[in-house]
């Protein structure tokens, strides 16, 4: 599904800048921060200076655009993995300016901006009502706390598609009353990484069928780390529980694969174009 992108549910990234602050638990051991602490780049926290790009980065976009024209393809563009477009911070309104042309100017893109903080969005976009039909809007909700929280301010929007990352997904959630009316689709996944949180399977398991009970789109992206685990040699594995108990192995992303209850699921949703 990827093209110049490691996201299975995206074929490009695209960055405007490098580095952003952290508002909530998904954040605690982020993928961008460590990357660019491993690339020697101190973009992180409040204090710390953000990163932004040149001509040539900015017009990859429209080299993809192209690509998606003359093919007579939709191409989907992940925006931001490394930073959060709607952060509260002086200095990126500009940036953000530039961005919005640019989506304006790639027809054939689907832009998927997803945020941790869409109680931001609308001050920040545009558009109000007529909103351009390459944009995706998501929000990250970890926890049910984060789904009541975030998702009121995601059905306030005319977007093309609405959706979610429940990635790492904390605890379980109960979409039920966001599922067809606010949410076209869900993304789910657990954690990553050295210190990586394990999620349930019951969890995943749940939202699945929540998806499925309302027809809507549904993408497991990835056990991350931890994993059930069958037919694995498990005296090798390292065990945890996730924090409903269930006991789970340390198996590392590649071994612990994207397949739940035998299959994987990639859905993708349609979008409301007007």
């Amino acid at each position: 599904m990827a093209k110049n992108s490691r996201i299975e549910w995206t074929n490009h990234t695209f960055n405007p800048w490098w580095g952003c602050v952290k508002v909530s638990p998904a954040c605690k051991h982020c993928y961008a921060e460590a990357w660019s602490k491993r690339v020697g780049q101190n973009v992180w926290g409040p204090k710390s200076e953000r990163r932004f790009f040149g001509d040539k980065h900015w017009a990859e976009p429209l080299k993809w655009n192209l690509e998606a024209a003359k093919n007579g393809e939709r191409l989907r563009v992940f925006c931001a993995s490394m930073a959060d477009i709607f952060e509260d911070r002086d200095g990126l309104e500009e940036w953000r300016i530039k961005l919005w042309a640019l989506i304006e100017a790639t027809p054939h893109l689907d832009w998927l901006l997803l945020t941790k903080r869409p109680e931001r969005i609308a001050e920040n976009v545009p558009w109000t009502i007529n909103w351009p039909g390459n944009v995706w809007i998501g929000t990250t909700v970890e926890s049910q706390e984060w789904a009541d929280e975030r998702l009121p301010y995601l059905a306030r929007l005319p977007a093309a598609v609405r959706f979610i990352s429940a990635e790492p997904m904390l605890g379980p959630l109960d979409l039920r009353p966001w599922l067809g009316t606010t949410l076209d689709w869900v993304i789910a996944g657990g954690e990553s990484g050295p210190k990586a949180r394990p999620s349930s399977p019951a969890w995943f398991r749940d939202v699945m069928n929540q998806c499925m009970e309302a027809d809507v789109a549904f993408h497991f992206k990835q056990w991350g780390d931890w994993a059930p685990g069958q037919g694995i040699n498990l005296a090798k594995a390292r065990a945890d529980h996730a924090a409903d108990g269930t006991l789970m192995l340390r198996l590392g992303k590649k071994v612990a694969g994207r397949m739940l209850d035998g299959e994987v699921w990639d859905g993708l949703p349609s979008a409301r174009r007007a």
